[in-house]
C-alpha cells in the first residue's frame, strides 16, 4: 500500500488538470467535468481507506516519491506519511470532499464556469491531501499556502455578481491568512535552527531539549498560523465573508478541508505544544473566547449561510479549546463528527437557497418542511447534532471536549468550562432559531411567485448519506462511562498524538460519577437551548423584533458582529491606506524628484555643450584658437613662474 499513498493528491490534481482542460475548450463538454472531478476525488478516497485499513498497531504507511529539496544543510524529501491521525484526516477530506462534489453537479449544473469551478475544488482536495500526509513541515506548508489560495480562487469565484463583493471577500481571506502564515513560516525557521531538519518525525524523536521559552515562542509562533487557518481571534473576520462563494465552496471550506488545517496541524505537533503549558493555556483561551464570541454573534444573523459560518468559527473554537487541554483526541474526532453535520448544513443550507430561487434571508423564508421534505428532514438532523441533542454525533465530541476541560480540576479549568457550557447554550438557542424561522411557520414570501421546490437527486443524495454519518458518527467515540473501551478513536490516536498528562483523573478526584454528572448537565443545556429557540422562533420573528426593540444596543451590537471589522478598519487598514499613500507621496517627490533633478542637470549639461557642436567649420577653428592661446598662455606662465 505504500506504493499507492502517492496517487492519493495525485488524483485530484490529474482531475484538475482535465477540468481545467474541458474549460479552455469549451461546449458541452463542461458537462462532464462534475464526473471526472468526483471520480477523482472517490478514486483518492478508496486509496485513503485501503490505506486506513493496513495500517498496523502504531505502524505508519511512508513513501517517498523524490528528493525535493538539497541545500547545505536542508534536505526535503518529497514525502508522504500516514498514520492513524493523517490516515483519519485524509478518509474526511476526501469523502465529505466527494459528496460535496456529487453534490455541486447539480448546484453548478446551469453555471457556465462550472467546468473551472471542479478543477478549483480538486484542486482544494489535492492542497489538503499534500497538507495531511506531507511527512515535513515544507510539504505540509505547500498543501497549506494551496489551500489558501484555492479559498481565493473558489470565494471570488462570482467575482462579477454583487457589485464584486466575492472579489473583495476572496482578497480578505487570501490577506488575512497571509498574516497568520507569516507567524506559522517564522516557526519553522526556528525549528530548523534548533534541529537542523524540518522532517517533523525527526524533530520528535530528536535529542534536542528546547528550553521553556523557545518552546513557548514557537509554539505560540505555529499557533499563529493556525488562527489564520481555523478562524480563531484576531484573525476570525475572513471566514464569514468566505459566504461570498458558492454554497458547496461554503460546505468544502468549512467542514473537511481548510478550516480543519489549524487543528491538524497542532495535533500533529502536540509533541512540541505539551512541552509549554504557557501556550497550551493560550491555545484554550483563545479557542474558548473566539466560541463565545462567534455563538454571540451567529444568535442576531439573518443570512442563513452567515448564521452557518459564525457556527464554524464557534465549533473550530471548541476544537482548539480541547487542544489547549490536552484532549488531541476529542479535538480530532470533533474535526469528524463536525465535517459531517456541518457539511450537511450548508449544503442543506444551499438546497433551500436553490429552491427558494437564491433567498438567503430566513426572516424571508417559513413553513419550507411542506415544500421541501428531504432538505427539512437532513437539516433537522444536522442542527439536532450541531446543537448537541443527547446520542447525536455532536452530543458526543462536544460533550467530551467539556469533560476534559473541566477534569483538569483548576479554577481556571473551571472557567473555561464554563465559557464552554454557556456558548452550548447560545449554539443550541441559534441552531433552532434558524430551523424554526427557515422550515416552521407562515410562509413569508408569496408562493405562487417563488415556487419553492426540493432539489434534484444529485443534491438529495448527499444529504442524506451526510445525515446518516452526522446521526451515527458518534459511535467513534462512546464514553467509557456508557460502553466499556468504547471511546475508539482515543485509543486509535494515542500513538499519533503526545498527552499533557497522565492522571488528571484521579489526581482531581473526578471519576465516573463526575462524569456521569456533566454528562446530564450538557444535556439538559442542549435541550433548553433547543425548546427555547425552537418554542421562540417557530411561529416567526416576532419575538426577535420585540428583542431587538427592548434591548436594541446589545441587538445592535450583535448584529453588528461587535463591529470588530469596523475595529481593524480603524485601527489597522485606515492607517495602513494613509501611510501608503504618504509613501507613495515620498516617492514621488523625493525619490523621484532627486532622479528627476540630476537627469534635468545632465540634459541641462548636454544643451550647453550642444552649442559648442553647431557644425560650422569657422566655429570650431574659433575655439581651437582660443583654445590654443588660453593653453600657449598658461605654459608661458608656468615657465615664467
Amino acid at each position: 500500500m505504500n506504493d499507492l499513498l502517492f496517487l492519493i493528491p495525485i488524483l485530484p490534481l490529474l482531475g484538475a488538470i482535465l477540468c481545467g482542460v474541458l474549460h479552455a475548450k469549451g461546449g458541452s463538454t463542461r458537462g462532464i467535468a462534475g464526473y471526472i472531478a468526483s471520480a477523482a476525488v472517490l478514486g483518492s478516497f478508496a486509496i485513503s481507506l485501503g490505506a486506513f485499513f493496513a495500517l498496523g498497531h502504531g505502524e505508519a504507511l511512508h513513501q517517498v516519491v523524490y528528493q525535493w529539496i538539497s541545500t547545505g544543510d536542508l534536505k526535503v524529501s518529497f514525502g508522504l506519511y500516514l498514520d492513524n491521525l493523517s490516515g483519519f484526516m485524509a478518509l474526511i477530506v476526501t469523502g465529505v470532499g466527494f459528496l460535496i462534489h456529487v453534490y455541486s453537479i447539480g448546484y453548478m449544473a446551469h453555471d457556465e464556469g462550472k467546468a473551472k469551478f471542479f478543477a478549483y475544488l480538486n484542486l482544494f482536495i489535492f492542497s489538503m491531501s499534500l497538507l495531511v500526509l506531507g511527512e515535513s513541515l515544507p510539504l505540509l506548508f505547500v498543501g497549506w499556502e494551496g489551500v489558501g489560495a484555492m479559498s481565493y480562487l473558489l470565494i471570488g469565484f462570482w467575482y462579477d455578481r454583487e457589485g464584486g463583493w466575492p472579489a473583495v471577500a476572496g482578497q480578505k481571506a487570501f490577506i488575512t491568512n497571509r498574516v497568520g502564515d507569516m507567524g506559522f513560516l517564522i516557526g519553522m525557521l526556528l525549528l530548523f535552527h534548533h534541529f537542523g531538519t524540518l522532517d517533523i518525525a525527526a524533530i520528535q524523536s530528536s535529542s534536542v531539549v528546547l528550553s521553556a521559552g523557545t518552546a513557548t515562542l514557537i509554539s505560540l509562533l505555529l499557533f499563529v498560523g493556525a488562527t489564520g487557518k481555523s478562524a480563531q481571534i484576531p484573525l476570525f473576520v475572513w471566514l464569514p465573508d468566505a459566504m461570498a462563494g458558492p454554497t458547496p465552496v461554503s460546505a468544502l471550506i468549512h467542514a473537511a478541508t481548510m478550516v480543519t488545517a489549524g487543528v491538524y496541524m497542532l495535533a500533529r505537533m502536540s509533541f512540541l505544544f505539551v512541552q509549554s503549558p504557557t501556550a497550551m493555556m493560550v491555545v484554550a483561551t483563545v479557542g474558548a473566547l473566539t466560541a463565545l464570541l462567534a455563538a454571540s454573534i451567529a444568535m442576531a444573523q439573518r443570512d442563513i449561510k452567515k448564521v452557518l459560518a459564525y457556527s464554524t468559527v464557534s465549533q473550530l473554537g471548541y476544537m482548539f479549546l480541547a487542544c489547549g487541554m490536552g484532549a488531541w483526541s476529542a479535538a480530532i474526532f470533533h474535526v469528524g463528527t463536525h465535517a459531517f453535520f456541518k457539511a450537511l448544513l450548508f449544503l442543506g443550507a444551499g438546497s433551500v437557497i436553490h429552491g427558494m430561487h437564491e433567498e438567503q434571508d430566513i426572516l424571508k423564508m417559513g413553513g419550507l418542511r411542506k415544500y421541501m421534505k428531504v432538505t427539512y428532514v437532513t437539516f433537522l438532523i444536522g442542527s439536532l447534532c450541531l446543537a448537541g441533542f443527547p446520542l447525536t454525533s455532536g452530543f458526543f465530541s462536544k460533550d467530551e471536549i467539556l469533560w476534559e476541560t473541566v477534569r483538569g480540576g483548576t479554577r481556571a479549568h473551571f472557567v473555561l468550562w464554563g465559557i464552554g457550557a454557556l456558548t452550548a447554550l447560545m449554539t443550541a438557542f441559534y441552531t433552532f432559531r434558524l430551523v424554526g424561522l427557515t422550515f416552521f411557520g407562515k410562509e413569508r414570501f408569496d408562493p405562487d411567485k417563488l415556487h419553492p421546490h426540493e432539489s434534484p437527486k444529485l443534491m438529495t443524495v448527499p444529504l442524506m448519506v451526510l445525515a446518516v454519518l452526522a446521526l451515527f458518527g458518534g459511535v467513534m467515540g462512546l464514553p467509557d462511562l456508557i460502553v466499556k473501551d468504547g471511546n475508539w478513536i482515543h485509543h486509535f490516536l494515542s500513538s499519533s498524538v503526545t498527552p499533557l498528562k497522565e492522571g488528571a483523573e484521579e489526581a482531581h478526584g473526578l471519576g465516573h460519577e463526575s462524569e456521569l454528572m456533566f454528562l446530564l448537565l450538557s444535556s439538559l443545556i442542549a435541550i433548553v437551548g433547543i425548546a427555547a429557540g425552537f418554542v421562540l422562533y417557530s411561529r416567526g420573528p416576532a419575538f426577535g423584533e420585540k428583542v431587538a426593540r427592548m434591548a436594541r444596543p446589545i441587538y445592535v451590537l450583535l448584529a453588528g458582529k461587535w463591529f470588530i471589522d469596523q475595529l481593524y478598519q480603524g485601527l489597522i487598514l485606515t492607517p495602513l491606506f494613509l501611510l501608503s499613500k504618504l509613501a507613495a507621496l515620498f516617492d514621488l517627490l523625493v525619490i523621484d524628484g532627486l532622479v528627476n533633478m540630476v537627469g534635468g542637470l545632465a540634459f541641462s549639461l548636454g544643451r550647453l555643450v550642444r552649442k559648442f557642436q553647431d557644425g560650422h567649420l569657422q566655429t570650431y577653428a574659433l575655439w581651437m584658437a582660443g583654445s590654443t592661446t588660453v593653453l600657449i598662455a598658461w605654459l608661458v606662465f608656468q615657465l615664467w613662474s
